[in-house]
């Protein structure tokens, strides 16, 4: 299985989720969106255990089948389709969790993330990841 990690739910691997851990072990690729990398920096950087936590990101994203996710120009024009479609829906969604979808999409990852904004986007692929 090939998916990525909101935010929200690296946190909870972090955090110590044995569940979520142990789904992510069966996993053949995990992508990480270079914006979940930024979230959790800027979280990393308003807390006390900055020097730690950003250890346990380096390690976590060394792993064999963990990859960053970047933006080229397939994300911009992936970003572009669902900015409009959910504009039009009049359903929008946070900036970032679009660059989120929109990597998702480009890569066909399936999403594991506690929004629930992100079920605007339909032709998004989630799973519960437990």
């Amino acid at each position: 299985m090939r998916i990525a990690l909101d935010t929200n739910r690296l946190t909870d691997l972090f955090r110590g989720d044995a569940d979520l851990a142990e789904f992510l072990g069966g996993c053949d690729e995990v992508g990480i969106p270079f914006v979940v990398i930024g979230e959790m920096m800027a979280g990393f950087l308003g807390g006390t255990r900055s020097a730690a936590n950003e250890r346990l990101l380096a390690s976590f994203l060394n792993r064999e089948t963990v990859i960053v996710l970047y933006a080229d120009r397939a994300t911009t024009e992936q970003y572009a389709r669902l900015f409009v479609q959910l504009k039009r829906a009049g359903t929008p969604v946070p900036d970032n969790d679009l660059w989120i979808a929109a990597l998702c999409l480009e890569h066909d990852l399936a999403l594991i993330t506690r929004d629930q904004h992100f079920h605007k986007i339909p032709q998004l692929r989630q799973t519960a990841g437990r």
